[in-house]
């Protein structure tokens, strides 16, 4: 970001000190950030747009207005109340790390930074159950748990990086969901405080049917409905065996028949990724079988014995029916060892302009969805990398997440090709019955697509935020309901 720029918004740059001090007297003064550098940091989360505006020495939202770090429910519910009774917007913030913007303030928002919250509250083996604080690092979280001899599930490529708090806002999905299930489906209760201050509570019970699910307003709300506060996951006993085997294939659809067919059979592979011909031969240009069988597939199965192996020798009969030949594990072994690493930095740090883009479709047009995308988007530049994979598989289809790349270019050249690059891929994807998301949420990226892909669901949300949030004040402009009249448009402001 340049000096000048930033000299311009500091300058511009006011504090509320009336504000601190009505904060201050809830957290304590170390824990309301009102300068303007610590202020700063808060201004983006990971999304690659607000990536590029920084590069150039721009802000894609704004500075938000303070941040304010609770320590615990009550602060978080009194932190609400004050922010309702100033008629201030507030946006919960985890660790950042989304990629769609929805933690961006867009003009006014105070940030409430999740963080102080980080602790484990209690494990109970007999419910296989843990619950946690919403603010605790997803790293340390799994490792608390691995030492008690368990885990929970859900392991992102974010894990390091993220809260669990943040998992349930954005409705995510881990590396093992094909196995344990997204975060919907590991979550039994939460905690939450509503828009007026008020606590809420989904008590965590095996189930329920009464009414519909109050549970699931909260998760993928993205901080517009509550500010999740706690919340009681499934837990799993750590597995004692993982088996990971490599297979390369002659064709993509064999690929895909053959995740299929393992997930139609019932088999649960803790790990499935299927790779496209740009993104194996990333991962195998020195294997010979891959020049006759040139598709990538990497198979893992966890758990106990004799399940593991009889789990693996199914999906291998199932493979070798679609002539995929069993390869060298170094594909698996890198993936293990790189797991947590996010690719991105190295190519925006050179001037790239990349980024990825995750769908859902079902089996049945996941083959004609994938061409099309492909299609489309290379013909939108002559520089484009294109390159896709598959993970999170499920008996009906899976998660299909995509890597476009630009080269180094002018920004005022790149921005307008980047938005035809996302348009192509979310248009299409609705054009074949897909999700435009899977598991990075909607954030404030998606916006353009929420009406088609939620349609008069989307009338239902908006509804339901104006009736518990008639003032706007939680988040506002995120996942497809309504901005303020300040806020500010990151594509054309």
């Amino acid at each position: 970001m340049t000096a000048s720029t930033i000299a311009a918004i500091r300058s511009a740059d006011q504090v509320d000190e009336d504000l601190v001090s009505a904060f201050a007297a809830i957290v304590g003064a170390s824990n309301v950030l009102a300068a303007f550098d610590q202020r700063l940091g808060y201004s983006r989360d990971r999304l690659p747009f607000a990536v590029f505006r920084e590069r150039a020495g721009e802000l894609a939202g704004v500075v938000p207005r303070l941040v304010v770090r609770p320590a615990n429910v009550d602060e978080v519910v009194r932190t609400v109340q004050l922010a309702k009774a100033r008629k201030v917007a507030v946006i919960p913030y985890g660790n950042g790390s989304g990629v769609l913007g929805g933690a961006i303030p867009l003009g006014g928002e105070i940030m409430v930074d999740m963080r102080r919250l980080d602790k484990i509250v209690a494990i109970n083996p007999t419910d296989a159950m843990v619950t946690v604080q919403a603010g605790m690092n997803g790293a340390e979280f799994e490792r608390e748990l691995n030492e008690a001899g368990y885990t929970t599930g859900h392991l992102p490529q974010s894990l390091e990086i993220s809260t669990v708090g943040g998992w349930l806002a954005c409705r995510g999905g881990g590396q093992l969901s094909s196995r344990y299930g997204k975060i919907e489906d590991i979550v039994v209760g939460l905690k939450a405080v509503l828009p007026d201050g008020s606590p809420l509570e989904v008590r965590p019970v095996a189930r329920r049917s009464v009414g519909p699910s109050i549970r699931d307003l909260m998760i993928g709300s993205e901080g517009t409905l509550g500010i999740i506060t706690e919340a009681t996951l499934r837990i799993f006993k750590k597995p004692a065996v993982e088996r990971g085997v490599v297979l390369a294939f002659p064709t993509l659809q064999a690929a895909l028949d053959t995740a299929r067919l393992i997930m139609q059979a019932e088999i649960r592979p803790s790990i499935v990724r299927l790779y496209d011909r740009v993104e194996s031969d990333e991962r195998t240009k020195d294997i010979d079988l891959f020049k006759t069988r040139p598709f990538l597939a990497v198979l893992q199965f966890a758990g106990s014995e004799p399940l593991v192996s009889a789990e693996l020798e199914m999906a291998l009969a199932i493979a070798k029916a679609q002539d995929g030949e069993i390869g060298p594990d170094g594909p698996y072994l890198h993936w293990k060892q790189n797991r947590y690493v996010a690719y991105s930095q190295k190519w925006h740090d050179a001037g790239y302009f990349n980024d990825t883009i995750e769908v859902t479709g079902n089996w049945s047009a996941l083959p004609v969805m994938y061409d099309a995308i492909a299609k489309a988007v290379r013909a939108i530049h002559p520089g484009v990398h294109f390159g896709a994979h598959w993970s999170h598989v499920y008996p009906e289809g899976a998660c299909q997440y995509m890597t476009v790349r630009l080269p180094p270019m002018p920004e005022a050249e790149a921005l307008p090709i980047h938005q035809k690059l996302w348009d192509a891929v979310e248009t299409l994807t609705l054009d074949h019955g897909g999700s435009i998301a899977h598991h990075h949420g909607a954030g404030l990226f998606r916006n353009p697509w929420m009406q088609r892909e939620l349609g008069s669901g989307l009338v239902v949300l908006q509804a339901i935020k104006d009736a518990i949030d008639p003032d706007n004040l939680f988040n506002p402009g995120k996942i497809g309901l309504r901005a303020n009249s300040s806020a500010k448009d990151i594509r054309r402001d």
